[in-house]
């Protein structure tokens, strides 16, 4: 009689890491949602430990205190180290999506090797965001590397949306669906953008939530000249964006071709008089704390949909106006 095979079924720890894996394989849109999302919400975490001046609240990096990767609580405990120690922890679970990115987006050899190369952004984008991190507590805050590491956050939020945008339209050639002068102000509308985010930054840097509660204005420019040179860049951003609007309306030059950058300008549109609403408001208000941080996350979803008008401008594929190459009967090219 012969001896039973031995059981070779997985450990549970096994088949409950396999069981993850298949998962990300099957929702992959779903982890590249979840990515951008958090991209976004960080942006709100650290810029959290900015303004409430908690960016020492951990002395030391990468443990929070000598010796210690959390919090040491004591009776001089103040919320700082809880703001800081979260922002923290956040990055962590950010990491874990950049992670899971990699996996789905790098192993899926059904795609071409440009859009998985694109996988790689996030943890890329994580793990330079975490060394900045770190050289801004060793350095006690130095204000040009406190705008740096919030200009980073802006275009890992564009790149994870590119991520997410070329993951839905497919590997076909790039074909533009709109008139060159509708793509020429479409390029404007980005550089604007990233120019309307620098300015931004700097206010911010050069106003009392500079992130030290120390030092109330670390840039040496006056902070209201500095607002209103920010918010006359957002005007130019928003005319331009309003002759984008104007252009790819279904009888605009571009046509119903145009259907989805007009959708995304539109909501571009929207997103920019709410986050020019809070900035007046905040400006007014003696520049409040939570209308700041709303601020910081409004500019966050600028990003991402500036990204989006300008990656509609074209698809993967050839439009309909596109018609073959008409061959004469008799011809070499017909035999």
């Amino acid at each position: 009689m012969s001896a039973s095979p031995p059981d070779v079924r997985p450990a549970p720890a096994r088949r409950a890491w396999d069981a993850l894996l298949a998962w990300l394989r099957a929702h992959v849109r779903t982890v590249l949602v979840a990515n951008l999302l958090l991209q976004i919400a960080i942006v709100g975490t650290g810029g959290a430990v900015r303004l409430t001046a908690s960016g020492l609240g951990c002395s030391t990096w990468p443990q929070c205190e000598p010796g210690s990767f959390v919090p040491q609580l004591h009776d001089a405990t103040t919320y700082h180290v809880f703001v800081e120690f979260g922002n923290r922890l956040m990055t962590f679970v950010l990491t874990a999506a950049a992670v899971a990115v990699v996996y789905v987006v790098w192993g899926d050899r059904d795609r071409v090797r440009s859009y998985r190369l694109l996988g790689w952004v996030p943890i890329a984008g994580v793990v330079a965001q975490a060394v900045i991190g770190g050289v801004l507590v060793l350095l006690e805050l130095p204000p040009i590397l406190v705008s740096l590491h919030f200009l980073v956050s802006m275009a890992l939020v564009a790149g994870s949306l590119l991520l997410l945008h070329r993951h839905d339209e497919g590997d076909g050639p790039a074909v533009v669906v709109v008139d060159p002068a509708t793509r020429l102000l479409a390029d404007v509308v980005a550089v604007l953008l990233a120019v309307v985010l620098v300015l931004g930054t700097l206010t911010t840097g050069a106003g009392p939530h500079s992130g030290d509660d120390e030092v109330g204005y670390r840039l040496a420019v006056d902070p209201m000249l500095m607002a209103k040179i920010h918010a006359a860049a957002v005007w130019a951003f928003v005319a331009v964006l309003l002759v984008v609007l104007w252009r790819t309306r279904p009888s605009g030059p571009s046509g119903a071709r145009a259907a989805a950058t007009h959708r995304a300008a539109v909501v571009l549109l929207v997103l920019s008089v709410l986050q020019g609403a809070i900035g007046y408001v905040q400006t007014a208000t003696g520049l409040p704390i939570a209308l700041v941080n709303l601020h910081l996350i409004g500019a966050a979803l600028l990003a991402a949909g500036g990204a989006r008008v300008w990656l509609c401008t074209r698809t993967r594929g050839v439009p309909d106006a596109v018609e073959p190459a008409r061959v004469e009967p008799g011809s070499a090219a017909a035999r």
